[in-house]
Formats: structure tokens, sequence, C-alpha cells
């Protein structure tokens, strides 16, 4: 067994390798290697590398940190007791994005390597059953702001997945999430007209963030009423702000960085001309073509806080995708998000858990812009 799983993370390695040669360069017409230029793209091969990460780790309940507060020796459970549905990968909400990225790989590639075991623990994890103890939890008096609002975006973004993927599971799972995905959106809707101030970090509770996921979802499935009460927010806390002190970026644990995340959710809310005029007062150097943005630079991947500015490489490049994707003359920024790509990916298989839990979300979410 232990050879066996020596062998797998040497293959694992060896395909990963070969997926970043072929990202890093291609050939120009007198057949020298030159940079690409447009957003890299995932293939199939490159699918089934990334898969592991999730498909691993949704499994493994310890380490695990709870999150919760506890009320009453009733409390101290194993993980599988207390989060049923999603236990692994350290942490609730990562557990959460490891299910979102099985459900978006499949739906890239349906003839995923692994697209069997994949479904059968979706079907496993995801019941109504289990559900059901989930939004216990959630009802709890003692954890009513469990997970806000980065783990709320994260069960959104799964629920849009769900309710996009044409297999004949999907929608039997989209059901037994439901009662999850409405109590989220329900406290959305009751937590941000309460939300005085933006949180302007780069980590778990920035509001950029988190408005964006849920934005996506609220769009996705016609929700007016979510939509509405994000677009109103985003405007109010955001539509005023300029020059954006992006040379401060990164802190030392980010794995999100503030002027960016804002800069791609208003890329949602605002009208073409509107957020043209608005970056630019925004942001201003961002629409020169010799903009600079070097990568993050991580000393110490198993330190699960240093580790963050992985991450940080990878919520950058969609952020800048994003950008790009959104306004005319802003294609330059396609080369420094797949330069943040190509410094964070090859430290994606790996002997730490510290990363491995959860950069795989991170790097499927920048590729799939």
């Amino acid at each position: 067994m232990g050879k066996t799983i020596f062998l797998n993370k040497i293959i694992n390695v060896f395909l990963l390798f070969i997926f970043l040669i072929f990202f890093a360069c291609q050939k120009n017409d007198d057949g020298k290697m030159v940079p690409h230029s447009e957003s890299v793209k995932l293939t199939l091969e490159q699918a089934n590398v990334l898969s592991q990460l999730p498909l691993h780790c949704i499994t493994v309940e310890y380490p695990n940190k709870l999150g919760q507060v506890l009320g009453s020796d009733e409390d101290l459970k194993p993980p599988r007791q207390l989060r049923p549905a999603f236990y692994g990968c350290f942490d609730w909400h990562s557990a959460v994005h490891a299910h979102w990225s099985l459900v978006v790989l499949l739906q890239e590639f349906p003839d995923l390597k692994n697209k069997n075991e994949i479904v059968e623990h979706l079907e496993c994890h995801i019941t109504a059953g289990n559900i059901t103890t989930e939004v216990e939890f959630f009802h709890d008096k003692h954890n009513t702001t469990f997970e806000r609002t980065y783990g709320w975006a994260w069960l959104l973004k799964l629920a849009e997945a769900l309710h996009t993927w044409d297999h004949p599971s999907a929608s039997a799972l989209e059901q037994n999430l439901q009662p999850l995905t409405d109590l989220i959106v329900k406290r959305y809707i009751e937590f941000l007209p309460l939300l005085q101030y933006p949180i302007r970090v780069g980590e778990h509770t920035n509001t950029a963030f988190g408005l964006s996921l849920a934005y996506d979802y609220a769009e996705t499935v016609n929700n007016e009423k979510l939509q509405s009460v994000i677009a109103r927010r985003a405007k109010e806390f955001y539509l005023n702000d300029k020059g954006c002190p992006i040379t401060w970026e990164p802190s030392g644990y980010d794995f999100l960085s503030p002027c960016l995340e804002e800069a791609f959710l208003m890329s949602k809310i605002l009208e073409e001309n509107e957020y043209a005029k608005w970056l630019s007062s925004f942001l201003p150097r961002l629409k020169e073509k010799d903009v600079e943005l070097a990568p993050g630079i991580v000393t110490d991947r198993t330190d699960g806080k240093l580790v963050h500015l992985d991450g940080l490489n990878f919520s950058r490049a969609w952020c800048l995708i994003g950008i790009a994707n959104t306004l005319p003359g802003y294609d330059h920024l396609r080369q420094i998000a797949n330069d943040h790509i190509q410094y964070s990916l090859p430290n994606l298989v790996d002997d730490s858990y510290e990363g491995g839990h959860w950069l795989g979300t991170f790097a499927l979410y920048s590729l799939i812009q």
C-alpha cells in the first residue's frame, strides 16, 4: 500500500510538471518558446491531476479546525458527526469548496478518470440527512455567525455548480443541499443591511470576495432579492472608492487581494462604461501596458499561514482575468495573471497538507475564468 501511494504521488508530480511546461510556453513562428499571452485553460489530463487534491481531502477527518463555539459537552463530537456533509479538508469551508471543485471538474470534463468515484462521494456526503444536521448546527445560538461570509460564499458557489451541472445526480444533490442553501441566502439578506462598513482584509472575512461569489449564485438561479441586496450594498460600499493602495499589498498572510477582489466584484455589478470609469479612478495604473505586479513569495509551504500567498497568486489571477474579460484594453493583465499562476502551480502536489487541502480549488477557479 505504501509503495502504491508513493508511486501515485510520483506520477502526479510528473503529470503536474508536464502540465506546467505546457502552460509556461508556446512556440512562435520561428519555433522559439515564448510566454502565453492568453489565459491558460485546463485539459483533461490536467484536470485529472487537479481532481486528486479535493478527492483525497474530503474524507480526511484529521487534523481538523472546527471553528465552532462550544455550548455544552454535547458539542464535543468527532467532525464526521458534527459536520457529516463537510467534515474533511481541515475545516468546513475547505470541505465545501472541495466539493465545488469536484462538481466543476466533472462539468468541464465528463470523462474525468475518477468520475464514478467522485459521484459516489458527492452522493454519500450531500444527503438530505447530512444536510439536516448541518442546518441544525447553523441554528445553534452560539454559532449563528459561523463561516460568515467566506464559507457562506463557497456554499452558494457549490449550490450554483449543482444547479448548472448536467448529470443524473445533480438535481437530487441540489435538492438535498437546498435547505442549507436557503438558510445561507437568508443569512446574507439579513446580514448585509447591518454591515455598516466593508471588511477590507486579505483573508476569509473580505466582504468583496463574499459578495462576488454570492452574486454569481444569485444571478445564475435568478434570485432577484439576493442579487438586488448585493448590488445595492456593493455600490454603497465601493462606488466612491479611489486610488486603492495596491502597492501596500500583499500583507504577510493574504490569500485575497483587497484591491483586486473589489475590482472583480464591481466588474459584475456595474455596466461596462460605468465600470471602465470607476476602475480608471480606483486602480489607474492597471490600464497601463507596462503595469507590474509581482507574485507573492512563499518562504515556507509547511506554514499554514505563509502558504496563504500561493492562494493570493491564484486569486489575483482570477481577478485580473475577470477584469480583462470585462473591459477592452486590459488584455495585458492576462500575462500578469499567468505569471502568478505559474509561480504557485508547481507547489500543488507536495507533502504539505497545509496548502494541499485548499489550494487546488483556488488554482481551478483561476484556470476556468
